[in-house]
């Protein structure tokens, strides 16, 4: 398995996944391997069964956590600076980075995630270096 996931919950054996078929999955067991996981779940006991799910996403309910940042409440939200409260637009997506996160704002900007300083439903507030957000 490929997971997209910095949260260790996401491995513990007990852990819910939806599959884009609808059906869900429960893991029994996972340990890392490479850069992905190796990962078993109930009802799945043969390699003809875990054949049957290759390539199928994988999406678990959302952790409740009011600090974390989750992408699907960041995609849309209006982004303003800090201070300021002008708005600089919304966001796009969310692209991944090894070094941070990024913001993709409508308009093809970019802000990383770091630059984040608070942030509520629709909206996100950024404290960002002068010139990041000049056009």
């Amino acid at each position: 398995m490929e997971l997209v996931s910095n949260r260790p919950e996401r491995t513990r054996a007990g852990t819910v996944f939806e599959t884009d078929a609808g059906g869900a999955l429960r893991l029994e067991q996972a340990r890392p391997f490479g850069r992905r996981w190796l990962m078993r779940f109930s009802g799945i006991a043969s390699r003809h069964q875990a054949e049957a799910v290759r390539g199928a996403v994988l999406r678990a309910r959302p952790l409740l956590d009011d600090e974390a940042l989750w992408v699907h409440e960041l995609v849309g939200a209006e982004v303003v600076r800090r201070g300021h409260g002008e708005s600089v637009g919304r966001v796009r997506a969310v692209l991944s980075n090894p070094a941070s996160d990024v913001l993709e704002l409508e308009d093809g900007r970019l802000v990383p995630v770091r630059f984040v300083v608070a942030h509520d439903a629709g909206r996100v507030e950024v404290d960002v270096p002068p010139g990041l957000l000049d056009e």
